[in-house]
């Protein structure tokens, strides 16, 4: 690593390197120690108490002075300082390790908590890295001027080339293009747009070159909105972090007030001498400091992180394993989540006299010659057809000339010359107009499938009706199974999509779920997760765009696809489906539980330990030495159940 690299790396990992050294620090000086080389051990564990211990004093006394409340941070300081004090005091320096390692817990604590701080940033940064600086601006003299998008105002008309992102929300005043916008909007399959449509900042041009005007400002764009959306969403601190951070100051308030009353009372009221209460006192001190109790939660929660990896559950943090447990409704997007993302094609309905094989191949033979999404479904599905015919010998195959006079029409369907035969392929206006009626039960399927969610294709040559092609976006195979066990869970799944009504419905009803929100923009499903909360408390959400970062961060939990997902998605998401696997949704839920009950059990041991030594301090009598073994004892047997979550 360069100089420059590692001084980067130091400016944006301060607290892990405190915690490496800190650690590498108490190590050597145990040696030492344990060498009997006295002045040395005692100058390196100096050190390692300066380096762990700096961020949690400051940030004890800083809430000490400014809030006037006591925190577990100060009281970290005075339990460790009080055991090294005794330590030298009394000789037994080995209790100067015992103070060190409680500050080297909190050092790796807060370094934890520095790691989810860049994570936001970096969502951020991700956002924002999603539209192009500079836009094209068109001059009154017809040429193009490179400008900053910040520099556009409403009524600028820009220029987008095709296969550029589209850098700020506009109406297009000139121009056609099918439009990737599914990680904005959700929708599964690029949508066609045409003068007077609007397009959103993001989304992704396809063949058209488009003239767009501007009729709002850039800081007004959608993705802006989610910009600001995400970085509320993530400074807001959930219900169950308030408790916890009001239960740690509780309880370092009353450890502390306690041990300042038993180091002054029991000489002023009883026949204690001050050298006894102050001893009682700091092994007080040391025998209730929470290390038993810390390690009664992160052992835990980094053995289930480490077996989540195992399979493909990557948690970006310990708190959301076992949030994950607690989750009572789970949200999934629609696009990309419980589908792959692809239109593919769906059913082959011929008309009477004809088979699905020359419906498909006539109208991949004229679509081979269009970049339009669909197009290219359709072509890769003849291609798998003549894949399959060609392996099986009794299959006879359709043979068919080389199209001619190919001639698109943007919106409506394609037309050319197939067998000396006019052939037309695309919507039922269409064709209509160069074909025959279509059949009332063709008719009739048609209705029945667009009502379904799907893309309907005709087919036609001369003056019939071929068939009609269903396109649709295709349901992953896992998705079924996934809903089914996670309602054996207990658990409500919901589905929040910004597809049509009736794709929604469709796909909805194919996995088994009951409640759909549709045609949803990205601050609509943040509303809504914000409501399932107050309606279930703990809600997850499954999604993998940028119409779904919001709603991820503000989730109780955020569940991205590793591999489908963009990658503000894979940013702003607690946990991450490394294959894209859904089925990891219900195992990523009882790992949670597991360590819920662990961590509980955990919690349960060390509070009645130190209850135990509390109680033999006052009315046995221990020495320090047995205190910090019992204590170090009891954190030693907390961490090792927490092991257990490795199986």
């Amino acid at each position: 690593m360069t100089l420059s690299r590692f001084r980067v790396f130091a400016t944006n990992h301060t607290d892990a390197l405190a915690a490496i050294l800190c650690a590498v620090l108490v190590a050597f000086g145990w040696l030492a120690l344990y060498a009997n080389w006295i002045g040395l051990a005692l100058l390196i564990l100096a050190a390692a108490y300066v380096i762990g211990g700096y961020d949690s004093a400051r940030a004890g006394v800083t809430t000490l002075v400014q809030e006037q409340e006591l925190d577990v941070d100060l009281l970290m300081i005075v339990a460790a300082l009080g055991a090294a004090g005794l330590g030298v005091w009394r000789q037994e320096y080995f209790l100067i390790i015992d103070g060190a390692v409680l500050i080297l817990i909190f050092a790796i604590s807060g370094a934890l908590e520095g790691y989810a701080m860049q994570r936001t940033d970096r969502s951020i940064r991700g956002l924002m890295s999603l539209t192009p600086d500079t836009a094209r601006l068109l001059q009154p003299n017809g040429q193009t001027q490179e400008v900053p998008i910040a520099q556009l105002q409403v009524g600028d008309t820009i220029l987008v080339r095709p296969g550029e992102l589209i850098p700020t929300d506009a109406h297009i005043s000139e121009g056609y293009s099918t439009l990737n916008q599914a990680a904005i909007t959700g929708e599964s399959i690029p949508v066609e747009k045409t003068i007077g449509d609007e397009v959103f900042a993001g989304t992704l041009n396809g063949n058209g070159a488009l003239k767009l005007t501007l009729h709002q400002p850039p800081e007004s764009s959608l993705i802006q909105r989610v910009i600001r959306l995400v970085e509320q969403a993530k400074t807001e601190t959930p219900p169950s972090q308030q408790f916890i951070e009001r239960f740690e100051r509780g309880y370092a308030r009353v450890v502390v007030i306690v041990g300042i009353l038993l180091a002054v009372l029991p000489p002023l009221l009883g026949n204690w001498n001050w050298e006894t209460t102050i001893y009682r006192a700091l092994i007080f001190l040391v025998v209730a400091s929470p290390c038993a109790l810390m390690a009664a939660i992160m052992p835990t929660l980094l053995s289930g992180i480490a077996n989540g990896a195992k399979q493909g559950i990557l948690f970006k943090n310990g708190a959301q394993l076992e949030q994950i447990g607690r989750i009572k409704a789970i949200a999934f997007d629609k696009t990309g989540t419980l589908t792959t993302g692809q239109p593919d094609v769906d059913q082959v309905i011929p008309a009477p006299g004809y088979s699905e094989c020359q419906v498909l191949q006539v109208a991949a033979k004229l679509e081979a010659y269009s970049e339009h999404p669909i197009g290219q479904a359709i072509v890769t599905a003849a291609q798998t057809q003549l894949e399959e015919q060609l392996s099986s010998p009794d299959t006879v195959l359709t043979k068919l000339d080389t199209p001619t006079t190919i001639q698109a029409f943007p919106g409506q369907g394609i037309l050319g010359w197939l067998d000396r035969q006019p052939t037309a392929v695309g919507q039922w206006q269409f064709v209509q107009a160069y074909n025959s009626a279509c059949p009332p039960t063709l008719q009739a399927r048609s209705e029945q499938l667009q009502q379904a969610g799907k893309t309907v294709v005709w087919v036609a040559q001369a003056d019939q009706i071929l068939g009609l092609i269903a396109i649709a976006d295709r349901v992953r195979p896992e998705a079924t199974g996934t809903i089914t066990h996670l309602k054996t869970l207990g658990l409500v799944p919901i589905m929040l999509t910004g597809d049509n009504q009736a794709t929604a419905d469709s796909v909805a009803a194919t996995v088994g779920i009951d409640r759909v929100y549709a045609n949803l923009l990205p601050e609509d499903k943040l509303s809504l997760i914000r409501q399932l909360q107050q309606q279930y408390g703990a809600v997850a959400m499954v999604g993998d765009g940028i119409n779904d970062a919001p709603a991820l961060a503000q989730a109780s939990v955020g569940i991205a696809m590793g591999v489908a997902g963009s990658d503000v998605a894979l940013e702003t998401a607690d946990i991450v489906l490394m294959s894209d696997r859904l089925e990891r949704i219900a195992a990523a839920v009882q790992l949670g539980k597991r360590s819920q009950r662990i961590v509980k059990q955990n919690i349960v041991f060390a509070l009645s330990f130190i209850a135990v030594l509390i109680v033999a301090n006052f009315v046995g009598g221990i020495n320090l030495p047995l205190g910090v073994i019992g204590h170090e004892g009891s954190t030693v047997l907390v961490t090792l159940s927490g092991l257990r979550l490795l199986r």
